[in-house]
């Protein structure tokens, strides 16, 4: 049981920038750490509708709001998965060879796809919040489904030499986790969110396209690869909620 204790408040610290007041980091929990993923992701989901609600509320600015919601889900996870995206948006743009990619992408530098791509997704998010407001619920779900894919993802695709999943992790845990939390997410969505059931297949769409192109470019597997597909596969979700 401390092993899984320990796991989880290793995710939390690794993937929320929410304060974890255990702050801890062993070897052998590192394994089952992505089994807790889809249990940020609820974090998250929670904050994001909270604050849809809040803004509601209020009554305030539609231009305020949009502003909120796009910022949140960036900052409160340290801009982790932004970061891989824009790491994946320059590697795979550059056109070069796999090996040359790869150097890319471990490059500390921004270049210009990565720019061009981050502006590109925080203005249609902003776009997407500014459009007006949905069934703010479905919120809650989409970092759960979103999480779920992507810890299935870096469980059973073969990882990159120089990933910190190399090391393998443990596969029946972290699928049944991604699992339940999925199905969850899906049964809430259809139970409460009605017609905005169809972002998750929006957010499944997206995900999976931009895990498919990644992965096939850059040969393997890894954190920045998640992240990449995980905000290309938010942000087809929330295209989606706005057309709704």
């Amino acid at each position: 049981m401390k092993r899984y204790l320990r796991a989880f408040a290793m995710c939390q610290s690794m993937f929320c920038a929410l304060p974890c007041p255990w702050q801890v980091w062993d070897e052998e929990a590192r394994p089952l750490m992505l089994a807790f993923l889809p249990l940020v992701g609820l974090e998250i989901g929670l904050l994001w509708a909270g604050l849809a609600w809040l803004c509601g509320a209020l009554g305030l600015p539609g231009a305020v709001t949009a502003f909120l919601l796009c910022a949140l889900p960036f900052a409160v996870t340290g801009h982790i998965h932004l970061d891989g995206f824009m790491d994946v948006t320059d590697a795979v743009r550059s056109c070069r060879s796999p090996e040359r990619r790869r150097e890319i992408l471990k490059d500390p530098h921004v270049g210009s796809f990565a720019v061009i791509g981050c502006v590109l997704v925080i203005a249609g998010q902003l776009a997407c919040f500014a459009a007006g407001r949905g069934d703010i619920r479905v919120l809650i779900v989409l970092p759960v489904f979103s999480r779920c894919m992507s810890a299935a993802a870096v469980t059973c695709l073969p990882a990159m030499g120089t990933s910190q999943y190399a090391g393998g992790t443990r596969r029946g845990p972290v699928l049944w986790a991604a699992g339940l939390f999925a199905a969850g997410a899906m049964g809430a969505a259809v139970l409460l969110c009605g017609r905005y059931v169809l972002c998750l297949a929006a957010l499944a769409a997206g995900y999976g396209l931009a895990l498919r192109r990644a992965y096939v470019s850059l040969g393997g597997m890894n954190g920045d690869i998640a992240g990449y597909a995980l905000t290309v596969g938010e942000l087809a979700a929330l295209l989606l909620y706005a057309i709704l």
